[in-house]
């Protein structure tokens, strides 16, 4: 049976793990509104995707050339569908380390909100390049934020710590990747599973011990097939 959506105080979190380095990160900035149609509370997560790329000791998709291609294509193919306009960094991967440590220094959970979000259209949509200094201050102004401070208190040892924290836990809750939402424990990772985190908002659920008893089956090799 669907849970009714919850409402004032007692509504739930619906946790985004954010990294304006990924194109489908910033395609689901704009499916933010359907999520929060659903009676729950968005808390931005920024987190470093290099970081959780080593800690599960895998590559991004950008970094394997046949991959490279195929994620620019469909990221074009998306937003095309959705009228969107798409330019890209002026170069891919870039740093975003910087982008990310404002985003932490930024105290008004609104106002950060607002200046994520700024990031990933700024850079996607309209060709920016978010490691440069001048570029993220000028974002910054175009979000009522002072740039100049800013960009001094991201480099704060305590701004810096505070994104390895946020990293190192997303890994250690199971986030590979980005966007991820965490919802009630569990994760959905991609732009795509928006719909699917609907379906587990409005009560749907998995036979979790079904699940269970799949993933400890052995491989066919370890039995010698």
């Amino acid at each position: 049976m669907e849970k009714p959506f919850l409402t004032g105080t007692t509504m739930e979190k619906v946790r985004f793990y954010y990294d304006p380095i990924s194109p489908y990160a910033w395609l689901a900035t704009k499916q933010i509104a359907r999520i929060e149609a659903a009676g729950v509370h968005l808390e931005m997560e920024p987190v470093l995707l290099a970081g959780l790329l080593k800690a599960h000791g895998t590559k991004g998709p950008a970094e394997v050339p046949a991959k490279r291609e195929f994620l620019f294509r469909d990221v074009m193919r998306i937003a095309d569908a959705h009228g969107l306009p798409f330019r890209g960094p002026p170069g891919h991967p870039f740093n975003p380390l910087l982008a990310l440590r404002m985003c932490l220094a930024i105290q008004s959970l609104t106002s950060r909100r607002r200046f994520t979000f700024m990031l990933s259209q700024a850079c996607w949509e309209r060709g920016l390049d978010l490691s440069s200094p001048a570029v993220l201050k000028a974002l910054a102004a175009e979000c009522d934020l002072n740039g100049e401070a800013l960009v001094a208190n991201a480099g704060d040892p305590a701004i810096k710590q505070a994104l390895i924290d946020a990293t190192e836990n997303a890994a250690a809750a199971g986030v590979f990747g980005v966007p991820t939402f965490s919802y009630m424990g569990e994760l959905f990772w991609g732009g795509d599973r928006i719909d699917l985190l609907l379906r587990r908002i409005a009560g749907h659920r998995i036979d979790e011990a079904r699940l269970k008893e799949f993933l400890a089956r052995p491989a066919l090799a370890e039995r010698g097939m």
